[in-house]
């Protein structure tokens, strides 16, 4: 019986760790660049009473085994990196990227950070930097007299600047792919950092080598969809429910075996 009360208990635990990967999807259904995140489950080990193809007779065989499960358990948060919608801004600093690849940025300790969000804006001294003032690499810089920035779709940065007519160009943007960016380390900030499971990234010219293009005046929307997470919620919290009454049951079970009399 109280394996009944533990296996019952793994369930409401794995619930109640997807209902709060379901929160953390919500809460980011506006934040540019976001990727949605699933748990992945796994069954625990089982309890073998009987295994399959044991002998019954000196010529026959048990046709299946008794196998009791002890429950379920988190194996992974794995990120889904599918592409959000893309929203016009029609500010000039604000990049989308179409397609495949992250955004270098550098991190105050000098290390490479990697995002898909592309809502940059100007420091003081011109360079394009994220929200929280961390450098888009390759570091540009935007001339003080600067009237027009524009954005090639192959990350070529031009500049038309006061008194001239023609444009000028200061710098070009390069994108990042990872071979399997489900395996970066989430830093928060909207930035994502390399670890041995995703792999070495690929830098190069956006639109080229795998690499998605670069949308100026857009910017990458969450791919969170509200009904499929309102969903998974709902099944969420069924789920969790469920596995208490199990629970429950089990121990108004040991209850009426407490209560045996001779």
């Amino acid at each position: 019986m109280m394996r009944a009360l533990w296996t019952a208990a793994s369930g409401m635990q794995a619930q109640q760790t997807n209902i709060d990967v379901v929160s953390n999807n919500l809460a980011n259904v506006n934040t540019a660049g976001f990727k949605k995140s699933r748990p992945d489950f796994q069954d625990l080990i089982y309890q073998n009473t009987k295994s399959s193809g044991s002998p019954t007779t000196s010529s026959t065989e048990a046709p299946t085994g008794i196998q009791i499960g002890l429950g379920t358990r988190l194996a992974a948060v794995t990120k889904i990196f599918t592409t959000g919608d893309l929203t016009q801004t029609g500010n000039e600093l604000d990049m989308a990227i179409e397609g495949d690849g992250f955004f270098q940025i550098q991190q105050p300790d000098g290390t490479t950070a990697y995002s898909r969000a592309g809502a940059f804006k100007k420091d003081s001294q011109g360079r394009i930097v994220t929200s929280d003032g961390y450098p888009l690499l390759p570091e540009i810089v935007i001339p003080s007299n600067a009237i027009k920035i524009d954005i090639g779709s192959d990350g070529t940065v031009s500049v038309t600047q006061s008194g001239q007519t023609s444009s000028t160009t200061i710098g070009s943007i390069q994108l990042s792919l990872f071979s399997n960016p489900s395996g970066l380390s989430n830093l928060g900030k909207n930035l994502y950092q390399e670890t041995d499971s995703s792999g070495s990234p690929t830098t190069g010219t956006p639109g080229q080598n795998g690499l998605g293009t670069i949308a100026q005046g857009h910017l990458e929307m969450s791919n969170v969809s509200v009904a499929e997470e309102m969903v998974n919620m709902i099944i969420g919290q069924r789920a969790y429910e469920i596995n208490s009454k199990a629970v429950q049951t089990a121990d108004e079970m040991l209850q009426i075996a407490n209560n045996l009399r001779r």
